[in-house]
Protein backbone atom coordinates (compact mmCIF):
# COMPACT_ATOMS: atom_id res chain seq x y z
CA UNK A 1 0.00 0.00 0.00
CA UNK A 2 1.46 3.18 -0.96
CA UNK A 3 1.52 6.55 0.84
CA UNK A 4 -1.60 8.03 -0.91
CA UNK A 5 -3.75 4.67 -0.88
CA UNK A 6 -2.90 4.67 3.26
CA UNK A 7 -4.29 8.21 3.71
CA UNK A 8 -7.32 7.81 1.19
CA UNK A 9 -8.56 4.74 3.05
CA UNK A 10 -8.62 6.33 6.52
CA UNK A 11 -9.55 9.78 5.55
CA UNK A 12 -12.60 7.60 3.95
CA UNK A 13 -13.03 6.13 7.56
CA UNK A 14 -12.73 9.49 8.65
CA UNK A 15 -15.88 10.21 7.11
CA UNK A 16 -17.99 7.41 7.05
CA UNK A 17 -17.73 7.88 11.11
CA UNK A 18 -18.07 11.36 11.33
CA UNK A 19 -21.38 10.71 9.44
CA UNK A 20 -21.83 8.26 12.18
CA UNK A 21 -21.69 10.74 15.32
CA UNK A 22 -23.84 12.94 13.41
CA UNK A 23 -26.62 10.48 12.89
CA UNK A 24 -25.78 9.72 16.41
CA UNK A 25 -26.32 13.60 18.14
CA UNK A 26 -29.44 13.64 15.80
CA UNK A 27 -30.85 10.47 17.80
CA UNK A 28 -29.98 12.13 21.43
CA UNK A 29 -31.17 15.06 20.22
CA UNK A 30 -34.64 13.42 19.13
CA UNK A 31 -34.71 11.54 22.13
CA UNK A 32 -38.06 12.53 23.41
CA UNK A 33 -39.63 14.01 19.86
CA UNK A 34 -43.00 13.13 19.37
CA UNK A 35 -43.85 14.84 16.66
CA UNK A 36 -42.09 14.61 13.65
CA UNK A 37 -42.83 16.11 10.20
CA UNK A 38 -43.32 12.67 8.51
CA UNK A 39 -46.06 11.96 11.73
CA UNK A 40 -45.27 10.16 14.39
CA UNK A 41 -42.89 10.19 16.95
CA UNK A 42 -38.65 10.21 15.78
CA UNK A 43 -37.25 6.95 14.39
CA UNK A 44 -33.57 6.01 15.19
CA UNK A 45 -31.10 6.70 12.41
CA UNK A 46 -28.03 4.22 11.79
CA UNK A 47 -25.26 4.30 9.19
CA UNK A 48 -24.39 1.21 7.06
CA UNK A 49 -20.47 1.00 6.49
CA UNK A 50 -19.50 -1.12 3.37
CA UNK A 51 -16.07 -1.64 2.29
CA UNK A 52 -15.37 -0.71 -1.56
CA UNK A 53 -12.40 -1.64 -3.33
CA UNK A 54 -10.05 1.97 -3.52
CA UNK A 55 -9.43 2.82 -7.41
CA UNK A 56 -6.23 4.29 -8.71
CA UNK A 57 -4.02 2.70 -11.16
CA UNK A 58 -1.61 1.51 -8.44
CA UNK A 59 -4.02 -0.80 -7.53
CA UNK A 60 -4.97 -1.99 -10.61
CA UNK A 61 -1.40 -2.42 -11.61
CA UNK A 62 -1.10 -5.23 -8.58
CA UNK A 63 -4.77 -6.54 -8.90
CA UNK A 64 -3.17 -9.59 -10.01
CA UNK A 65 -0.04 -9.56 -7.80
CA UNK A 66 -1.27 -9.79 -4.66
CA UNK A 67 -4.44 -11.60 -2.90
CA UNK A 68 -6.49 -8.61 -1.04
CA UNK A 69 -7.64 -5.54 -2.77
CA UNK A 70 -7.38 -2.11 -0.85
CA UNK A 71 -10.79 -1.11 0.10
CA UNK A 72 -12.17 2.48 1.55
CA UNK A 73 -15.12 3.11 4.09
CA UNK A 74 -18.21 4.68 2.77
CA UNK A 75 -21.47 4.85 3.93
CA UNK A 76 -23.78 2.64 1.82
CA UNK A 77 -27.14 3.78 3.17
CA UNK A 78 -28.85 5.30 6.36
CA UNK A 79 -31.72 2.71 7.69
CA UNK A 80 -34.36 4.36 9.97
CA UNK A 81 -35.11 1.86 12.96
CA UNK A 82 -38.07 -0.51 12.47
CA UNK A 83 -38.96 -1.54 15.89
CA UNK A 84 -42.27 0.19 17.11
CA UNK A 85 -42.44 3.12 19.74
CA UNK A 86 -41.80 2.75 22.91
CA UNK A 87 -45.40 3.49 24.91
CA UNK A 88 -45.27 6.02 27.73
CA UNK A 89 -48.36 6.53 30.02
CA UNK A 90 -48.30 10.60 30.64
CA UNK A 91 -52.37 11.24 30.08
CA UNK A 92 -51.57 15.08 30.48
CA UNK A 93 -49.07 14.81 27.17
CA UNK A 94 -50.95 16.67 23.74
CA UNK A 95 -49.98 13.63 22.21
CA UNK A 96 -51.49 11.42 24.58
CA UNK A 97 -53.92 8.38 22.86
CA UNK A 98 -57.11 7.92 24.72
CA UNK A 99 -55.71 5.47 26.90
CA UNK A 100 -53.29 7.85 28.14
CA UNK A 101 -49.88 6.62 26.21
CA UNK A 102 -47.74 8.54 24.30
CA UNK A 103 -45.77 7.10 21.32
CA UNK A 104 -41.92 8.43 22.41
CA UNK A 105 -39.21 7.14 20.15
CA UNK A 106 -37.05 4.27 20.42
CA UNK A 107 -33.70 5.85 21.35
CA UNK A 108 -31.71 4.27 23.99
CA UNK A 109 -29.78 7.06 25.64
CA UNK A 110 -27.58 4.69 27.04
CA UNK A 111 -26.72 2.98 24.25
CA UNK A 112 -26.20 5.93 21.62
CA UNK A 113 -23.70 6.98 24.13
CA UNK A 114 -21.98 4.06 23.99
CA UNK A 115 -22.01 4.40 20.13
CA UNK A 116 -20.90 8.03 20.19
CA UNK A 117 -17.91 7.05 22.43
CA UNK A 118 -17.07 3.93 20.13
CA UNK A 119 -17.46 6.51 16.70
CA UNK A 120 -14.98 8.34 18.42
CA UNK A 121 -12.24 6.29 19.53
CA UNK A 122 -12.77 4.82 15.91
CA UNK A 123 -12.04 8.36 14.68
CA UNK A 124 -9.44 9.09 16.48
CA UNK A 125 -7.55 5.74 15.42
CA UNK A 126 -7.62 6.93 11.68
CA UNK A 127 -6.48 10.53 12.86
CA UNK A 128 -3.37 8.71 13.87
CA UNK A 129 -3.10 6.33 11.11
CA UNK A 130 -2.91 9.38 8.88
CA UNK A 131 -0.48 11.82 11.52
CA UNK A 132 1.62 8.17 11.61
CA UNK A 133 1.45 8.12 7.69
CA UNK A 134 2.75 11.67 7.10
CA UNK A 135 5.46 11.19 9.64
CA UNK A 136 6.97 8.30 7.82
CA UNK A 137 6.11 9.78 4.49
CA UNK A 138 8.22 12.65 6.37
CA UNK A 139 11.01 10.35 7.43
CA UNK A 140 11.59 8.63 4.15
CA UNK A 141 11.91 11.95 2.71
CA UNK A 142 15.01 12.72 5.58
CA UNK A 143 16.43 9.48 3.92
CA UNK A 144 17.43 11.98 0.82
CA UNK A 145 19.72 14.57 2.77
Amino acid sequence: MDFFNSINVSSSALSAERTRMNLISSNLANANATRTPEGGPYKRKDAVFTATPLENRFNRALDGATAQQVRQVEVSRIVEDQNPPRLQYDPGHPDANPQGYVAMPNVNVVEEMADMIGATRAYEANVTAVQAAKSMAMKTLEIGR
